[in-house]
């Protein structure tokens, strides 16, 4: 598949792109207030699957590329893409990531978020969580007309860098709107000023994706589920965002929140 390099979206593209992105991070916060150590991953992909549903939203990940359900469930030293099962349970003190695509009046729009389920292991892994989810809002908030690719990623990186987490580097952040996976990619490293520039009105899914570890990935005999090489903990945070003149809106923050 030859994606396109994400376009200026129109006023009415945009009020697609809101009304989908509220659906999806309504979703994602129904979810983390339901799950509960003894639920399957396919659980949750069961719940988001009726909730879209009754919202009037469209699953933006079912079938793409062979996808086989609407949400991506990642737990512990899964960094993303984890196929839902029936037989995969949640324990307390996992780290759960979830990841999901909504598509409304044909506009997609892009986001993820990590938790930990009960209690932390490890004070470690509560960390971990909280520095990736800062490690986006950085990356955000950098984010104006003019910007290029490589601002937002060495924002992402220095959050990163500090705290000396492995960065992932075969996972980006990308545009996103039209089709879920739009140009240009978006590292979590880079050096400033570097990259395409980037315009208001277009709209981009930023994901730091960390871990405890470094940064090598080994995807499992399914070809989706992607997960550290070194068996070290992950975490994943993703936000749709769209660039304004000065500034940016994120589309899919949760209850009206910033972050």
């Amino acid at each position: 598949m030859v994606n396109s390099f994400t376009k200026v979206k129109t006023k009415g593209e945009v009020e697609a792109m809101r009304a989908s992105g509220r659906i999806l991070a309504s979703i994602l916060a129904s979810l983390a207030r339901q799950v509960e150590p003894g639920m399957s991953t396919l659980d949750l992909a069961i719940i988001a699957k009726k909730e879209l549903s009754s919202a009037g939203g469209e699953p933006a990940f079912l079938g793409y590329m062979g996808f086989p359900d609407v949400l991506c469930v990642s737990l512990n030293d899964e960094i993303v893409h984890g196929i839902p099962r029936k037989n995969r349970l949640i324990e307390s003190g996992d780290i759960l990531s979830l990841d999901f695509g909504v598509k409304f009046k044909g506009m997609i729009t892009d986001s993820a978020i990590s938790l930990i389920v009960g209690k932390p292991n490890d004070p470690k892994d509560q960390k971990l969580v909280e520095q990736t989810k800062q490690a986006l809002m950085a990356g955000i908030k950098v984010i104006k007309d003019g910007i290029t690719v490589g601002d937002i990623s060495n924002a992402i990186e220095t959050v990163l860098n500090s705290n000396h987490y492995g960065i992932i580097r075969d996972m980006v952040g990308h545009g996103v709107g039209h089709q879920l996976h739009e140009l240009p990619n978006i590292p979590n490293f880079g050096r400033p000023g570097s990259g395409p520039r980037l315009m208001r009105g277009m709209t981009i899914a930023i994901e730091p994706m960390a871990t405890l570890g470094d940064y090598h990935i080994l995807t499992d005999a399914d070809h989706w589920t992607t997960r550290t090489a070194d068996g070290s903990l992950s975490a994943h945070f993703e936000h749709t965002v769209l660039i304004t003149e000065d500034s940016f809106e994120i589309l899919t923050k949760i209850n009206g929140n910033l972050e």
